[in-house]
């Protein structure tokens, strides 16, 4: 199926295997659409179960498939037998916090002394500094952990070997061949890892990690020996789904598991922290994904972005409700002053940006713009260009830049590529996502670099985006009963896409405009029933344009269902992503579904 829209996208309805479909719903008892779903996913018979159920029991690997596991755990148990006080050392965005908070809250359970250090955005930048390190060292650390980060921080750790300190890297990021000359280093991304645990954020490395100390450390019978409660690991997949969520990893294997479970965690507050912040963002529903990566987890990143970098995980770790509080109000104010920010700088890279919108990947700098919220900005122009994007904000002679990219282009092996070619001071990152720093001199060359690389990608990245369909469903079917059966396929996320509509033969009554920027629609279909829908952001762009416009012609809609839950009652709506005027769609797939 080939539409163009009003935004332009190509509409193409999935394709699947309808006696697939047939078999999944005589053999699993499934109903129609949940058989389709499966069936476009791909979803093997043999683990539709485990698909529809994901638990951890059957999810979870060996954690000792990582490589330098059983090196970390002995080395850990050693520190914790000769009561050695132990340093953490986190990044500063919500996985870093997540990961922080793990460490810290296990070591709590077992009586264990410990810091925690958070870098600076501005100051001191990403990773570990001999700062960080030194100020360690001057309380009398021997072993410090290092989450998030460290994977490429070679001065800092050959800093700590040299005075005797332990480095415990746990971290998921990009890798080099060459490693830094740390105690340990858990990564699955490393090269020469084996465990097919790519997919993993460090909350998810962590959490293994805790995992196997927690079993070493039962196996010798620490925890009855020395009189301590056995912490339990799945009160934890809180944090590490909120991790796995705000990090955008792959929702698949034990991510999916975690996610799941960890949603029914949040549902209890059993974090204070991230109770009292789901208080004052005034979420009375139950938390979900949308929750997670869109409300708390935004503010637990303001404070590394525009705030004070320690908070995120001050919040997720601290005891004291009143100053719980005082931290959740002041990173709800960081996120306030983080929009207006990200506005601003949004803005100004927008009145630049025409003149590099036909380059392959989009490189554009600026003099100080604020390092804090680049990155989103970045996401931002990614998802309006289909393109990778790279902001560099220059001060004095250095670029810092945040980079988003597209699936398909490893920005992560990308960037380390041109930092190992000196072209870049430093840099790394992950498949979708990365950071560097820059000679001004050189953003050009880096810019050449960078877009031969992408030019030698597959043709089909390089092309517009289509907007991929599972299923053209009837105006009736946006009700409570169908939206719980498309959702059996939750928690959707990368890797596991939200499941995306198309309905036909709309006709608007009435349109309202929210927060000057969201549009609000009542539509009635062919069969009198009717929707109710909204268009986020789209007062400025060409859906809302249509929908203001009130003509009277009959329209199409792509988008998906979300669960509007207030004050005990549940209403299904549907979430406009673009709009077809023309009434010339074939349909692809059998008969609607709903």
């Amino acid at each position: 199926m080939n539409s163009i829209s009003v935004s332009g996208k190509n509409w193409v309805l999935k394709e699947f295997n309808n006696e697939n479909l047939l078999f999944l719903k005589e053999n699993f008892s499934l109903d129609e659409i949940t058989s389709k779903l499966l069936s476009i996913r791909g979803i093997k018979k043999e683990n539709v179960q485990d698909f529809l159920n994901p638990s951890i029991k059957n999810s979870l690997p060996n954690p000792e498939t990582l490589m330098d596991m059983k090196k970390s755990c002995k080395r850990t148990i050693e520190a914790i037998y000769n009561n050695e006080k132990i340093g953490i050392l986190g990044d500063y965005d919500v996985d870093g916090a997540s990961s922080t908070a793990l460490l810290g809250k296990y070591f709590s359970e077992l009586n264990l002394k410990y810091d925690v250090y958070i870098p600076d955005r501005k100051k001191e930048g990403y990773g570990p500094s001999i700062n960080a390190f030194e100020t360690f060292i001057e309380k009398g650390i021997k072993i410090i952990f290092t989450v998030d980060c460290g994977t490429l921080s070679f001065n800092s750790i050959d800093f700590a070997k040299k005075n005797g300190v332990d480095v415990i890297v746990l971290d998921h990021h990009q890798s080099e061949i060459k490693l830094p000359k740390a105690y340990s280093i858990i990564n699955p991304n490393r090269f020469d890892d084996k465990s097919n645990l790519n997919y993993l954020c460090a909350a998810g490395v962590t959490f293994m990690f805790l995992v196997n100390l927690n079993k070493n450390l039962r196996d010798i019978n620490w925890f009855k020996i020395n009189n301590i409660n056995e912490p339990q690991l799945i009160d934890y997949l809180d944090l590490v789904s909120l991790g796995t969520v705000c990090d955008v990893v792959p929702l698949t294997g034990l991510n999916r598991a975690i996610v799941k479970q960890g949603l029914k965690i949040l549902k209890n507050k059993k974090n204070l922290g991230l109770k009292t912040l789901i208080d004052i963002c005034e979420i009375e529903s139950n938390p979900s994904i949308y929750h997670l990566g869109y409300v708390l987890g935004p503010r637990i990143n303001a404070g590394g972005r525009v705030g004070k970098s320690s908070h995120g995980a001050n919040l997720l770790l601290n005891s004291n409700p009143k100053e719980v509080y005082k931290i959740a109000s002041e990173l709800d104010n960081y996120n306030k002053e983080r929009q207006l920010l990200e506005r601003d700088v949004l803005q100004k890279v927008l009145d630049i940006s025409p003149s590099y919108i036909s380059d392959p990947v989009l490189v554009i700098s600026g003099r100080y713009w604020h390092e804090g919220v680049i990155g989103i900005v970045a996401s931002r122009l990614k998802e309006k260009f289909n393109k990778p994007v790279i902001i560099i904000s220059i001060e004095n002679d250095i670029g810092k830049a945040s980079a988003r990219s597209i699936v398909g282009f490893d920005i992560g092996t990308n960037i380390i590529a041109a930092t190992q070619e000196k072209i870049l001071l430093k840099g790394g990152g992950h498949k979708m996502a990365g950071g560097f720093s820059i000679k001004v001199e050189n953003i050009e060359k880096f810019k050449k670099f960078i877009n031969r690389k992408f030019e030698n990608i597959n043709e089909d990245l390089k092309k517009e985006k289509p907007l991929y369909l599972d299923s053209v469903i009837s105006s009736s079917a946006v009700n409570l009963d169908f939206f719980q059966k498309v959702n059996n396929l939750a928690p959707f996320g990368s890797g596991n896409p939200e499941p995306k509509f198309l309905i036909e033969n709309l006709k608007s009554v009435n349109n309202e405009i929210i927060k000057d920027k969201h549009i609000k629609s009542v539509l009635i279909g062919q069969d009198g029933s009717k929707i109710k829908a909204v268009a986020f952001n789209s007062v400025e762009n060409e859906i809302g344009a249509y929908l203001l416009k009130k003509d009277s012609n009959l329209f199409n809609i792509a988008g998906k269902l979300s669960l509007n839950e207030w004050k005990g009652q549940s209403n299904v709506e549907f979430i406009i992503d673009d709009i077809s005027v023309n009434k010339t769609i074939k349909n692809t797939v059998p008969s609607s579904i709903g």
